[in-house]
């Protein structure tokens, strides 16, 4: 399985009062992870129509232990389902090696000049593709 890694640095803001990584903020680190794949990723093979529109229809996050502001973190994702209008992207999010959360997203490409959603292109399906189980 071809997984896209993206380490993401920690910041003093994505603490809450007990001193770990707050649980709204993995959303946050998920998405600078995806978004380094969906769109520098992406765009470093030509591809440039993510940023044209996509929606997340859908999160889920098991947190699995505590993360603790230091070093950053790594985070694995990859595409595990392909669909006409939708794709899903799972993640792991690791600290020190450890598996401290798994994440699965639900995602629309979407025509933000039209507002409303729009079919996986035959580009992006390949890029996509690239990175599925």
């Amino acid at each position: 399985m071809a997984r896209y890694t993206y380490h993401c640095a920690l910041r003093w803001s994505d603490m809450d009062a007990f001193g770990h990584v707050n649980n709204a903020r993995f959303l946050t680190l998920y998405e600078e992870a995806r978004v380094a794949m969906m769109f520098t990723g992406a765009e470093s093979g030509g591809l440039s129509s993510f940023r044209e529109g996509v929606v997340i229809a859908r999160h889920e996050i098991d947190y699995l232990r505590p993360v603790d502001y230091g070093d950053p973190v790594r985070i694995d994702l990859w595409v595990s389902e392909i669909r006409n209008s939708s794709f899903v992207v799972d993640y792991e999010l690791f600290d020190d090696d450890k598996l401290a959360s798994r994440a699965r997203s639900v995602l629309v490409p979407y025509d933000l000049t039209a507002g409303r959603s729009r079919r996986v292109s035959e580009a992006e399906r390949a890029f996509l593709e690239e990175w599925s189980d």
